[in-house]
């Protein structure tokens, strides 16, 4: 019995054909003068990687040697291949694609493929929808082949690889030439070799005899372009649980209105998250331009929030530091505000004296600069699980610290047990002891000594036996003593004399 995927699913192949040349001609400072090639390096030889029309045209091909293009068509541009750039321009395609669904997945290095499943009918239907996405595109200079079909593999190879016209989707599929199924080279021509030339002449063999002769990944393929075996869809990212949008009959071209409209939006969103008792830590504002691009902005936050007055500060922030300036071109004819991150929530009571609310300020002056700086630049220091000092707590960044947990040892007018300054790594000392596992009587450090007038201590910490595999890991007694001058240090010895014979002394950290 076969597993087909639902016949509910509907996908939109997108492919460009030219998009190297056509995303280096948007920023190209005057149009290439020549046909246009893209190389790189093979193996230490310069190799054609991907070709404008107009070299097409003339026979150029990728990966033909580019000594071998130029004693053909000795006047030719060449620009080195930009890999990274054509994957960020094809992700911003992806963005603006986001207009017609959330599930747009990237078919490196030239295509989006796009799950309108639900989503057409906000267009006027399939059809409606893939002619206002082939027209946007075209506003942008892009060409762009498309398909729709009932698998992802289906509407992918219909959309890369020419057909005779059928009758319906099915016959369309059929007829495709058995290069669609993209295998192996010598794969293909020993189907060609065999007098298959199309999936229909595969798919009327039976699938066991395929598989053995042409090899599992035939099969494979063809059950998938078929619809017998699901090609599941890896969207560039995943539908969020909150999302507020507005639709425009005629674009806005003014930036503050655009913003205004973001702040209905974030009060909406505030809403739609209070009704699950949860808060946002990530926010994504979306503006689409009529001319099919889109430009996104995400901020973060330390602690879940639906508090809209603060996104939009956040918001605002962002905006100001931006390089690029949001430009609206023709202007946005949709803005979206997604929440991809949420927490929970719930009711608080502020404390009397007001101390809910300083926590607040405090967490809200981290976020914006966050927003401002950068998410690695402000850092937070949390407790770790662990009783071995100098990894008792981690340095992580404010956007990325987990809730804030009480720290260890800390009461209310006890002096603190564990200095707010730490040596990394523990600075050697000579001591000087009345007995060999009692407290330090005299010690020199940096040259100088000192003379211990009060010490507290031990403080016995045992190795972390169960992670090490040795199992010989030294115990550590820590003493905080103060000297005759009245200076604080946290000093210990590592290793007890029926452990080490003549264990070393280090200073750790001092005190205030």
């Amino acid at each position: 019995m076969t597993n087909k995927p639902s016949a509910n699913r509907r996908y939109l192949a997108l492919f460009f054909p030219w998009l190297p040349a056509e995303r280096w001609n948007r920023t190209a400072p005057r149009p290439p003068d020549a046909p246009l090639v893209f190389t790189e390096k093979v193996r230490g030889a310069l190799r054609i990687a991907a070709v404008a029309p107009d070299a097409a045209a003339l026979g150029l091909v990728p990966g033909m040697p580019l000594a071998d293009a130029r004693a053909r068509i000795p006047a030719l541009t060449v620009v080195s291949h930009d890999p990274a750039a054509d994957a960020a321009w094809l992700d911003q395609l992806a963005l603006g694609c986001g207009r017609y669904t959330p599930l747009v997945a990237l078919d490196t290095p030239d295509g989006l493929i796009l799950d309108i499943a639900g989503a057409a009918h906000l267009q006027g239907g399939e059809a409606e929808l893939a002619i206002d996405a082939a027209m946007r595109f075209d506003r942008i200079g892009m060409t762009v082949r498309h398909a729709i079909g009932p698998t992802a593999d289906a509407a992918r190879a219909l959309a890369r690889y020419p057909a005779p016209p059928a009758p319906d989707e099915a016959a369309a599929i059929r007829r495709l030439p058995v290069a669609a199924l993209e295998l192996e080279a010598e794969a293909t021509r020993a189907l060609l070799r065999a007098g298959l030339r199309t999936v229909g002449d595969l798919a009327s063999r039976p699938m066991a005899g395929i598989a053995a002769r042409f090899g599992a990944d035939a099969a494979r393929a063809l059950r998938r372009i078929l619809g017998d075996e699901p090609s599941p869809l890896a969207p560039r990212t995943r539908p969020p649980p909150v999302t507020a949008e507005r639709r425009f009959a005629e674009p806005l071209a003014s930036s503050t209105h655009a913003m205004a409209v973001l702040a209905e939006l974030a009060e909406e969103a505030a809403v739609a998250m209070a009704e699950r008792g949860k808060g946002g830590r990530a926010f994504r504002a979306t503006f689409f331009r009529s001319d099919g691009l889109a430009r996104g902005i995400a901020i973060e936050t330390g602690q879940p929030t639906r508090d809209a007055a603060l996104v939009m500060r956040l918001f605002a922030e962002r905006i100001d530091g931006l390089r690029d300036p949001i430009d609206p071109g023709f202007g946005y004819d949709m803005i979206r505000l997604a929440v991809p991150r949420l927490e929970a929530l719930g009711a608080s009571q502020l404390k009397l004296e007001g101390g809910a609310v300083h926590q607040a300020a405090a967490g809200e002056l981290a976020d914006r600069l966050t927003t401002r700086l950068g998410r690695g630049r402000v850092r937070q220091y949390r407790p770790a699980d662990t009783h071995i000092p100098e990894q008792a707590q981690l340095e992580l960044p404010a956007a990325d610290a987990p809730p804030a947990a009480p720290w260890p040892n800390v009461e209310a007018g006890e002096p603190p047990l564990r200095p707010f300054y730490l040596f990394d790594p523990p600075q050697p000392i000579e001591v000087i002891a009345e007995v060999p596992d009692g407290p330090p009587h005299r010690f020199r450090w940096r040259r100088v000594l000192h003379a211990v007038r009060l010490y507290e201590g031990p403080e016995r910490i045992a190795a972390e036996w169960w992670r090490r595999r040795d199992n010989q890991g030294l115990t550590r007694d820590y003493y905080r003593v103060e000297d005759v001058q009245g200076r604080r240090y946290w000093l210990f010895r590592h290793g007890l004399y029926d452990e080490k014979p003549g264990p070393r002394w280090y200073i750790h950290g001092l005190f205030a």
